[in-house]
C-alpha cells in the first residue's frame, strides 16, 4: 500500500483558501459576465494574432496620439484594455492554480482507489474465509465491479 501523494495542507490553510475563495465570490458577484453559449459563439475570444493587434493600436494610441481615429471613445477604449489585461493575468494565475489543485486531487483519487482495490480484495478474501459480514460487503461492493458477458457469435452455414 503505497501512497503517491500526502495531503500538505494543514487544517487552517485550508479554511484559509476555503475563506479566501468565499472573499473572491463576493468581490465578483454581479461584476463579472456570464455569456451564454450563443453569445460565446457571437462575441468570441480574439486570438492571439488579434491581441497584438490591439495592442499595437493601443501603443500608437500612447505614443503618438495624433494618429488616432477621432471616432474612437479612447477613455473606454482604455478602460476595457485595461480590464481586459487585468482579467487575463488573473486568470492566468487561477487557470494555474485550478490545474495544481486537479493534479493533485487526481493523485488523492488514484490513491482513494488503489486503496478500495485492496479493501475489497481483503474482502473478498475474508468472505471466502468465513468472517461474519463479509458476504454483505462483498455483494453491495460487487455492483462496482458488473462484468459484461460476451456474446458468443455463431457463423451462419453459408449455402
Amino acid at each position: 500500500m503505497r501512497n503517491i501523494i500526502e495531503d500538505k495542507l494543514t487544517h487552517d490553510e485550508k479554511a484559509k483558501a476555503e475563506q479566501l475563495i468565499t472573499e473572491l465570490e463576493k468581490i465578483f458577484i454581479n461584476k463579472l459576465s456570464a455569456l451564454t453559449e450563443k453569445q460565446r459563439q457571437d462575441y468570441k475570444a480574439i486570438n492571439e494574432k488579434n491581441k497584438l493587434f490591439v495592442n499595437k493600436v493601443w501603443s500608437y494610441r500612447q505614443h503618438s496620439t495624433h494618429l488616432s481615429s477621432p471616432d474612437v471613445d479612447w477613455q473606454e477604449f482604455e478602460k476595457d484594455y485595461k480590464a481586459r489585461v487585468f482579467s487575463e493575468n488573473l486568470l492566468g494565475r487561477i487557470t494555474s492554480l485550478a490545474y495544481r489543485l486537479e493534479s493533485t486531487k487526481i493523485m488523492h483519487d488514484y490513491d482513494n482507489y488503489q486503496d478500495s482495490l485492496n479493501d475489497y480484495a481483503y474482502s473478498q478474501y475474508s468472505k471466502g474465509a468465513g468472517k461474519p459480514g463479509f458476504t454483505e460487503k462483498v455483494a453491495e461492493l460487487k455492483q462496482f465491479f458488473a462484468r459484461t458477458k460476451k456474446e458468443v457469435k455463431t457463423q451462419e452455414p453459408q449455402e
